[in-house]
C-alpha cells in the first residue's frame, strides 16, 4: 500500500486545519486562482528555508529574439567553481517567478559552490509555447556568449530545473542539440514535467498526490491550449514526445515515488538509457511532488540535496 515517508506524514499531520491540503482540487479552467494558490504556497513554504542572504545577487538582462528584455539573476558564491548552473524555476509553466525562487537559487549556489544564473522566462497562458522554452534556449545562448565576462568554462554549463523547470531544461537540451547550439555538460532534472498526455491520477496515488491530474491539465492547457494531449505537440514543449534522445548531455534525474510524474519520468529515464545517454536516476520512496521544498529537514530531502550537489560538483 502506498504511504508517505514518515517525515512527510508528520509534516502533513501537523498542518493546521485551515491549511490547504495537498489534494486540493481547483477548477481546471481557472488558471488565475490556481496561479495565486500555488504562488502563495511557494511564498509560505520558503519561510521554512534559510535564505543564504550572504550569496550576492546581480540582476542582468538579455533580449530575446522577439525583442523582449528578460531578467537573469546571477548568484556567485565566494571561491566559485568554473562550472555554471543555468536554472529554470518550477511552476507548472504558468506560475512561479524569480522572486519566489530567489532563496532556492541562492541556496543552490551556496551548497554547491557553483554560480547560478536563474532565468525569468515568460510563462503561459499569456505566453504559450514556444515562448517559454525559446526564452530558455536563448538564455543558454546568452550565457555561452558571456562565459569570459562571467568567468566560467563554457564547456561546463549545467542545465537545471524543477518540475516545469525540469521539463524546460530537457526541452532546451533537445532544442540546442537540434539547432547546433551550445552542448551542456549535464542536465539536472528534478521531478521534471515531461508529458502532456498524463491525464489521470492513479487510484492508489489520488489520496497522496500533492500535484494531481486536474492541476496538470490546467498547466498543459495554459501552455498548449487545445493541442494538449493531441498528436501535434512539440517535443520542445513536452520532451517525452521526442522520438530521438541520442546525443543529449548526461542526465541526473529524480522523482518522488508518490509523484504524478513518476511514471512518465521512469519511462523517459528508460528511453535515455536505451539511447546511450549517461544517466543517474533516483526514485525517492514515500515522497510526493515538491517533497524537498515541503520538507527541507526530512532525511530523504537531505539525501536528495546531497546527491544533486555531488552530481553538480562532478562537472
Amino acid at each position: 500500500m502506498l504511504r508517505y515517508d514518515p517525515d512527510i506524514q508528520r509534516l502533513f499531520a501537523s498542518s493546521s486545519s485551515d491549511t490547504p491540503q495537498p489534494t486540493a482540487i481547483l477548477d481546471v479552467a481557472d488558471w488565475r486562482s490556481s496561479r495565486e494558490f500555488f504562488n502563495d504556497g511557494i511564498a509560505a513554504g520558503e519561510r521554512n528555508h534559510p535564505r543564504a542572504d550572504h550569496i550576492p545577487r546581480l540582476s542582468l538582462v538579455y533580449t530575446t529574439s522577439d525583442g523582449d528584455a528578460r531578467e537573469l539573476r546571477w548568484y556567485r558564491p565566494d571561491e566559485a567553481s568554473s562550472s555554471v548552473i543555468l536554472y529554470f524555476h518550477g511552476g507548472g509553466m504558468y506560475h512561479g517567478n524569480l522572486d519566489l525562487y530567489d532563496g532556492i537559487a541562492a541556496r543552490l549556489a551556496d551548497r554547491s559552490g557553483v554560480p547560478v544564473l536563474a532565468v525569468d522566462y515568460r510563462i503561459a497562458p499569456e505566453h504559450p509555447h514556444p515562448v517559454p522554452v525559446r526564452d530558455c534556449y536563448e538564455a543558454l545562448l546568452w550565457l555561452a556568449e558571456n562565459a569570459t565576462h562571467l568567468g566560467f568554462d563554457p564547456a561546463r554549463i549545467i542545465l537545471m530545473g524543477d518540475s516545469a523547470g525540469g521539463g524546460l531544461a530537457a526541452g532546451t537540451a533537445l532544442m540546442s542539440r537540434d539547432l547546433g547550439g551550445p552542448i551542456p555538460a549535464l542536465q539536472v532534472l528534478i521531478y521534471p514535467m515531461l508529458d502532456d498526455r498524463t491525464d489521470r491520477t492513479p487510484e492508489a496515488l489520488a489520496p497522496l498526490a500533492t500535484w494531481n491530474h486536474e492541476h496538470n491539465l490546467t498547466a498543459w492547457r495554459t501552455l498548449l491550449g487545445d493541442a494538449a494531449g493531441g498528436t501535434e505537440v512539440s517535443p520542445y514543449a513536452a520532451p517525452a514526445r521526442a522520438q530521438n534522445l541520442v546525443g543529449l548531455p548526461d542526465v541526473y534525474m529524480e522523482t518522488g515515488q508518490l509523484d504524478l510524474f513518476a511514471a512518465e519520468i521512469l519511462l523517459f529515464a528508460s528511453r535515455l538509457a536505451d539511447a546511450g545517454v549517461q544517466l543517474e536516476f533516483h526514485v525517492r520512496p514515500g515522497m510526493p511532488h515538491g517533497f524537498d521544498f515541503a520538507a527541507p529537514d526530512a532525511a530523504m530531502t537531505m539525501q536528495a540535496v546531497a546527491d544533486r550537489v555531488r552530481a553538480i560538483q562532478s562537472v
